[in-house]
């Protein structure tokens, strides 16, 4: 897993990642940087899902920017797929600005076999766009990237933006070569207040096949509940 041309600069690109390119002028997008995401403490733990906590680091300062909650929770599906919904609750003691930038907030990366310009797979949007030239940088309630794992099989993940996340529907930020991310600020900086959490929810659909757009429709029903 991983970019498949240049993979030592990408080297952030590992499954799915919660991060953000501008806290407070502070890059926790890119692993070389100084921000440093770091886990606290499992704050509960059941069979189908986790409560963990995670401060957003500035190591220049070694000042906490964000305290994140993140439940994590999945729902089995028929056919082996699943359902991965991600909450997520930013908090902060003192002002922090989220930049204008298209990294972040939640990015995933496919395996080079699914990507489309490596393996023949197609991004799709809940539009019914395609691909890199029709897909980037435009709103929509979801983007799929399906592709081939396999010689005989072909498997996907859609990206769902809840509709009562602050910027839904949410710009995507996809690529050819193999991954997708929903772009929380893309339009303009977001500040975040010490008396007023961000709330985020993100769902993703793991699926067998390249399901139709009805059916991925139906499937970020998940997402809203």
């Amino acid at each position: 897993m991983g970019h498949p041309h240049d993979p030592e600069s990408h080297s952030h690109h590992n499954s799915v990642w919660i991060s953000h390119n501008s806290v407070n002028g502070v890059s926790f997008w890119d692993d070389r940087a100084k921000g440093k995401i770091v886990h606290q403490r499992i704050e509960a733990l059941e069979d189908d899902s986790i409560l963990s906590t995670n401060a957003w680091i500035d190591e220049s300062s070694k000042k906490t920017l964000l305290t994140e909650r993140r439940r994590t929770n999945i729902q089995l599906l028929d056919n082996s797929q699943y359902f991965l919904l991600i909450d997520l609750q930013l908090e902060c003691k003192e002002q922090v600005i989220l930049g204008k930038t298209p990294f972040g907030l939640i990015g995933v990366r496919m395996a080079k076999t699914i990507g489309v310009a490596d393996g023949g797979g197609t991004i799709r949007n809940s539009d019914g766009k395609i691909n890199e030239s029709e897909v980037l940088w435009k709103p929509a309630r979801w983007v799929d990237y399906s592709g081939p794992i396999t010689g005989k099989s072909i498997e996907g993940i859609t990206l769902m933006d809840h509709p009562q996340n602050p910027n839904h529907p949410s710009v995507f930020h996809v690529r050819n070569d193999g991954w997708m991310g929903a772009s929380l600020t893309f339009d303009g900086p977001r500040a975040i207040d010490p008396d007023k959490p961000l709330g985020l929810r993100y769902g993703l659909f793991i699926h067998t096949a390249a399901p139709p757009l009805e059916e991925l429709e139906n499937a970020g029903n998940n997402s809203r509940n």
